[in-house]
């Protein structure tokens, strides 16, 4: 049996439960996932600085899960914050959302286009794509322009507008698939591949296959290199705990 860890790295509980519910829906027979948040930190991720400061969260709950004997950690958050470090922390895989969903895109399609949420975002998307070796099969990039807990406020807006914005990218772009770019939109992702005919991935579902694969292939993240242990040092103030 193997227990993921799904770390949600913002502190919005409904968000939280609702990727925990998509995690578990994909999950093998014999996979728990267990879905965390940090208990402090921002409520939504929307630019660098949330994101820097959600990093510490994702710290906190990929020690807290390796204490726990986890098999594996996502971290569920599109920027994928905190990632190296946590996979210095981590002797399990580590994966992020964003790393997952455009690598199985890659597999599917020769190209793909991303729907996030606010404008702001887009840099830091194709920072990604940079990052990860995937700017050339990015044919476009979309915003719904509503912010991140608009996808948890009951009205469906944000929803549509995820829609709307697949419709337009499966139109325009001449990519092969789409590519959801909020861990909030993962419940999306399987009535829209069957709506436009097409692939659309969330990243929750797809770093969830991918950890139970390198669970299953015995491989967790290296320790030869850069990816070795933190070297042991005093941490002091806030920090202590992460020693």
């Amino acid at each position: 049996m193997s227990l993921i860890q799904v770390i949600n790295p913002n502190t919005s509980l409904a968000m939280t439960e609702t990727i925990g519910a998509v995690a578990r829906a994909v999950a093998a027979p014999g996979t728990e996932i267990l879905a965390v948040c940090p208990t402090h930190g921002v409520e939504s991720i929307e630019g660098h600085f949330d994101e820097a400061i959600a990093a510490i969260g994702v710290l906190e709950q990929v020690k807290r899960g390796k204490a726990q004997g986890v098999s594996g950690h996502i971290i569920a958050c599109f920027g994928d914050p905190g990632l190296l470090a946590a996979r210095e922390l981590a002797s399990g895989p580590v994966i992020g959302i964003a790393e997952a969903a455009m690598h199985t895109a890659t597999l599917v399609a020769t190209r793909f286009s991303i729907v996030t949420t606010l404008p702001r975002t887009l840099v830091i998307a194709r920072h990604l794509l940079q990052q990860y070796g995937f700017t050339h099969h990015c044919a476009a990039l979309h915003a719904i322009d509503l912010p991140v807990l608009a996808l948890e406020d009951g009205s469906g807006v944000a929803q549509e507008k995820v829609r709307q914005r697949c419709i337009q990218a499966k139109r325009e772009d001449g990519s092969g698939a789409i590519v959801l770019g909020c861990g909030g939109m993962a419940t999306l992702a399987q009535d829209l591949t069957k709506e436009l005919g097409m692939p659309v991935i969330d990243g929750v579902s797809a770093a969830v296959k991918m950890v139970e694969s390198l669970v299953a292939l015995g491989f967790g993240t290296s320790k030869h290199g850069d990816l070795d242990y933190p070297l042991e040092k005093p941490l002091s103030g806030v920090f202590q705990h992460l020693n």
